[in-house]
């Protein structure tokens, strides 16, 4: 019963306490390790023990991405991921330096929920602000979540090449047969520091 429990749980959107409890981790889980250098555990109780999903935590200032790191294969519970990702991308994401002290006060706080990938069956099927999308090539691999084409007002075809490219690969580099290509959809949600 417990483990149906949690398969019913992994599978549905999270209701406003939990978005709201996930904030939170993901702040304070930044704030203990920017602040005393030390990893947050998750507080005890089901709230978000109970899924087990893959996400990513996505810090900005004023606008400007600041830091995101996720999970396709997450370690353990929701919690335990939050965790790992918020701390990841205040330190460990290596585009920037790690976030300081000063700047926790106008960090934005963005988690992404993502569904199970599936493979994608053609291009046409890529509907912007729907699909995130992740190739991988010839030992390479590339992530953009869906919100991304959306905030750069990119075409289905501009969001490709820039996955392409994301990969370390030719903005073509999808046409290749080796080429494999998944789609998911995510659960987006996020807030102000406080």
């Amino acid at each position: 019963m417990h483990q149906r429990r949690e398969e019913t749980a992994a599978e549905t959107p999270l209701g406003p306490e939990e978005r709201s409890a996930a904030l939170a981790l993901v702040r304070e889980a930044v704030e203990a390790f920017v602040l005393e250098g030390r990893r947050l555990e998750p507080p005890e109780g089901p709230l978000l023990s109970l899924r087990r999903r893959a996400a990513f935590v996505t810090l900005s200032i004023g606008g400007r991405l600041r830091g995101c790191i996720g999970l396709l294969e997450p370690p353990g519970s929701l919690d335990q991921t939050l965790v790992h990702c918020a701390v990841a991308a205040a330190a460990e994401d290596r585009r920037f330096p790690s976030v300081s002290a000063r700047e926790l006060p106008d960090l934005r706080y963005e988690i992404s929920i993502l569904s199970p990938l599936r493979p994608a069956t053609s291009f046409e099927e890529i509907e912007v602000g729907r699909h995130g999308v992740l190739i991988q090539a010839r030992g390479r691999q590339g992530l953009l979540l869906p919100q991304v084409p959306v905030e750069h007002g990119w075409d289905r075809g501009t969001y490709l090449e820039n996955l392409c490219r994301k990969a370390g690969l030719p903005g073509d580099a999808l046409k290749w047969p080796d080429s494999r290509l998944w789609v998911f959809t995510a659960e987006v949600f996020g807030g102000e520091a406080s």
